[in-house]
């Protein structure tokens, strides 16, 4: 009895140490990511671009500047980073990053808990931009809530879609699903969920083709929410964006698009192996991100409403083929 004890103690570290590495990874490696993204859409536009570790210079640069709160900011303005922060280490506790196995945190939410825990962070950003009465701020941070009201929809209908197809929210079991069925991954419910899924990141990663990280008022968004921040706090920032992208990146391929390469007993060497997948995996779908944002000429912001419908669309079509065909 106590051996059996003992063992499940080992277990319960082990597991906890496995979901330590989750969130690490994402932390750790999202940088990389977006560095990969940059350099590559240089290179593509004919220019020698930034090292892919120049994100990891600027985070060192911004975490030892000196840090400036303009005289207006209440303590929204400090609390937002902070909040966006903590909300993107939590994230990878509850979706396989590396396993695909729930852990012990795994269980406190599912997809939707997930998708409510990023919308918070984006709520104190939009929050932020607004508190120090910056006209920047305020135009970014309606803009970012136009988006974003026009987003919902389309995610609303892929997590009602995945529910029906899977009967269940949690994302650890829709891998399951599709790993285990073939027939359920080449349906055309879940290809139109994939389709959908696909062009909300571009929405939410700042990739559509109306974003952009040029101060021209014509095309700031995101950027118009934080350009009062420097310092600690825009690098805290910068970071829980990578780390979002990485996030989505991940609910994306684990999840719907390429539910296989996670680590199913935990052991050493199919988690390292299951972060060079991750690795992988990411790298492709950068590559389609850098491919969408390149070829498709800019948009002005009044068109953001035509990739959103399409994805809606999509998402529509998905929930009617399941429960169609």
């Amino acid at each position: 009895m106590e051996g059996l004890s003992r063992q499940g103690s080992y277990r319960l570290v082990s597991e906890v140490l496995l979901q330590v590495c989750q969130v690490l990874t994402i932390m750790l490696l999202s940088p990389l990511i977006h560095g990969f993204i940059v350099c590559a859409e240089e290179r593509v536009q004919g220019s020698r671009g930034p090292s892919i570790l120049q994100p990891y210079r600027d985070l060192w640069k911004y975490l030892h500047k000196e840090q400036l709160l303009p005289a207006s900011a209440s303590f929204i303005f400090w609390l937002a980073p902070i909040v966006a922060f903590v909300a993107m280490m939590t994230v990878p506790m509850l979706i396989p990053v590396l396993t695909n196995f729930p852990l012990p945190l795994s269980n406190i939410g599912d997809i939707l808990g997930g998708g409510l825990i990023l919308t918070l962070a984006a709520f104190f950003l939009s929050l932020a931009g607004l508190d120090t009465g910056h006209p920047y701020g305020g135009m970014g941070s309606s803009r970012e809530s136009i988006l974003a009201i026009l987003a919902e929809p389309s995610l609303i209908m892929v997590f009602i879609g995945i529910t029906l197809l899977a009967q269940s929210m949690l994302p650890f079991v829709v891998n399951h699903l599709l790993v285990a069925s073939l027939a359920t991954y080449l349906s055309p419910a879940h290809l139109f969920f994939v389709a959908s899924f696909l062009i909300l990141l571009t929405v939410e990663t700042e990739r559509l083709p109306i974003h952009s990280s040029i101060h021209y008022e014509v095309y700031m968004i995101g950027e118009a929410r934080i350009l009062e921040y420097s310092g600690p706090m825009l690098g805290l920032i910068r970071w829980s964006s990578w780390m979002k992208q990485a996030i989505l990146y991940t609910i994306f391929l684990n999840v719907l698009a390429i539910p296989w390469g996670l680590s199913s007993n935990g052991s050493v060497s199919t988690v390292a192996l299951s972060v060079v997948v991750l690795l992988g995996k990411w790298l492709l779908v950068a590559i389609v991100m850098v491919v969408v944002e390149t070829v498709q000429s800019r948009l002005r912001f009044f068109r953001y409403q035509e990739p959103l419908a399409l994805a809606l669309v999509l998402a529509i079509l998905a929930v009617v083929a399941r429960q169609v065909l």
